[in-house]
Parts: C-alpha cells; structure tokens; sequence
C-alpha cells in the first residue's frame, strides 16, 4: 500500500493576517504609552505620494507666461531670486500650488470617508450630491444675490452642509445602509443639477459667463485670500479625521462587528461625514466642483498601498497628485490655451469611472 501524500492545506486567514503584519513596525513612544503599528508598505507609499505631490506643486509654480526651472523656483521660495521672481513666486503662484494641494487632499480624504462609510467605490461626494449642493449654494449667491467671491464661497459651504444633512436624513431608516445612502445621493444629484440648470438660465450674461467658469473648477485666479480659510478648515478636520481611522476601518465590516468592538459606530458615522462633507464643501468653495478626484484618489491610493481599509492619508495625498497633475497639463499640454483643471479630472475621472464600472461588473459585484 502506498502512504497517502500529504497535501498542504490552504492558508487560513490567520496565517493571512500574520503574513501581511510581518512588514508592520511598532512604534512607541520613550514611556511606552503610545504604541503605534506602521506598515511599511503603505508609509512608504505615503511618502512617496506626498514627495511627487510636492514636486507638481513646484513645477505647477514654474509653469506660466514667465517659466522658472525646480531649481530657481526652490531658491526663490528659500529667500533667493530676484524681486521679479520673489514677485512672481509668492504673490502669484504659490497661492495657486497651495490651493491645488489642499484642494486635492481635502477631496481625496472626503472621498476615502464616504466610499468607506457607504462600503461602496461609487460613494463619491461627487457621484451622490454634494459637490451638487455645493454648486446650487454658490449659484445662489452668484445670480440671485450678485455676491462677492467670498459671499460664493460662503454660499458652496452652506449648500454643501445643507445638502449633507437634507441627503442622511432622507436616507435614514433606523440607521443609514450604504446602499440606500448612495441611491438618495444619487437622486438628489439629479435634482440639484436641474436647479443649478434653472438658475443659470435666470442670470444675465456676466453672471451666466461667471457662474460657468465657477462650475467647470479652476485654479485660476487663486490667492492668500483663499489659502487661509481652506487651510484652517484643513489643520482642523483632517487630524481629526485621521484620528477616527481606526474606527472607520471597523465599520467596514458592518455595525454590528463595529459595536461589538466597542465603536459607537453611528455616532462615528455622523461625525466623520459631517467632517468630510466640511472638507468637500471647503475644497469646492476654494475651486470650484473639481470632479472625480474624490472618486478616484481613495480607489487608486488602496491599489497602490495594498493595504485593508479606508487609507486616509494615502487617500489624501493621492489627491493632491492628481489635482496637481490634472492643473500641470491644463496649463501646459495645449499650447497657449489653458484649461481649467476641472475639464481634465473631468475626462479622466470619466474614463476610470466605466473602468471601475467594468472591473465591478467582472467581479460579479454589480
């Protein structure tokens, strides 16, 4: 008789789990009440995400009528260089590279929340109103009260908030499911774009011609003014945020798991959204309703990290890259003409999105 061969059984998901944390490190702090784990892949990501969102954001800064090379651009920013550069450099385009930055972080992590929150890749603030809500509150501003650019500012945060709450509420039903929360988004996006429709039909010709330029989303024209108020609105929700990662990543595998490991999970579910709602709403204040970026940054930062959850910071910064590289070839893939960063994301969220929509199809999920 012959022995039976051994067969190898197959890896259970524990022997998962310990293969994936072999590349974690802890790190704690000197009294040892801080302990931390750090994956290596994903921090080396992130590092590399936030250098290449850094290096757009220079030559986003050299790029123009008056082109300067990384180098001079570097020089200029650490005291060198001409007045005509330091000029340039700091009154002109630094406000422009900021704002790409910022803008593209806050739409990333906004994004990373609500596809997380609703367990579902099209749970975009794009895709189920707000940057809708958004628009219809700026618009407002725009032609019913000839508002100034802060007054529009103003008018995109209130409709965004608005249109956030008017969306969780429609959507709850002893708690709110991620399906239902995208399909309510999803009707209420429609609506909104017919009332952003109506209003551009009720104004004049220059607030028509600057309402358009508003909605397709640009960096165009951005200064100091539009800095600050995004990038205090940054400093506070996106280490908050952040902190709430944890957490979030628990309610990825539903409520119940969430509450049985201790996560208030809808009182974290209302705070996180109204955080990223505040972020996406902020970002389309300072730029307008950039497009697809939210759609995308989260799905393309979990490839590339290859790491289980929402991957907050990875998110972030993976939209700081591709708002930054969207308004690098607006500005210099077609000559003279320049064109808002908002048609690019446009075109290229569009592609990845029936991309998406395919490869979820394949997989049997949709």
């Amino acid at each position: 008789m012959t022995a039976p061969v051994p067969t190898t059984p197959p890896p259970s998901r524990r022997d998962e789990g310990a293969r994936r944390t072999r590349g974690a490190r802890a790190v704690r702090t000197p009294g040892g009440l801080l302990s931390v784990r750090v994956e290596t892949r994903p921090a080396l990501v992130l590092l590399l995400l936030v250098a290449i969102a850094l290096l757009a954001g220079v030559v986003v800064i050299g790029s123009g009528d008056y082109p300067m090379s990384p180098g001079t651009v570097l020089s200029t920013l650490t005291g060198g260089g001409t007045a005509a550069q330091t000029f340039i450099v700091h009154d002109l385009r630094l406000p422009r590279a900021i704002v790409g930055l910022l803008v593209g972080a806050a739409l990333g992590i906004g994004g990373a929340v609500f596809q997380s929150v609703t367990r579902n890749p099209l749970g975009s603030p794009d895709v189920i109103g707000f940057g809708q809500g958004s628009a219809v509150g700026a618009l407002s501003a725009i032609v019913l009260f000839h508002g100034s650019a802060a007054e529009t500012a103003a008018g995109a945060v209130v409709g965004g908030l608005a249109t956030g709450a008017a969306i969780y509420l429609l959507a709850w039903k002893r708690g709110v499911h991620g399906y239902r929360l995208v399909l309510v988004g999803i009707g209420a996006a429609a609506m909104l774009t017919a009332a952003n429709h109506y209003l551009l039909t009720k104004a004049d010709i220059v607030d028509a011609t600057r309402a358009v330029l508003w909605m397709t989303g640009t960096l165009d024209g951005s200064s100091w003014s539009q800095v600050w108020p995004l990038a205090a609105v940054c400093v506070v929700l996106v280490p908050f945020t952040l902190a709430h990662g944890r957490r979030l990543r628990m309610m990825e595998m539903g409520d119940d798991t969430a509450y049985a490991l201790g996560v208030p999970a809808e009182r974290t579910r209302v705070l996180l959204m109204a955080a990223a709602v505040l972020l996406v709403a902020s970002a389309t204040a300072a730029a307008g309703p950039i497009t697809f970026v939210s759609l995308s940054a989260p799905q393309l930062a979990r490839r590339v990290t290859r790491a289980p959850g929402p991957n907050l910071a990875a998110s972030a910064a993976m939209g700081a890259v591709l708002l930054c590289a969207a308004d690098l070839v607006a500005t210099r893939a077609f000559g003279s003409r320049q064109l808002p960063a908002g048609v690019v994301t446009a075109v290229v969220g569009g592609l990845y999105l029936l991309w998406l929509l395919v490869s979820q199809r394949r997989a049997g999920r949709i």
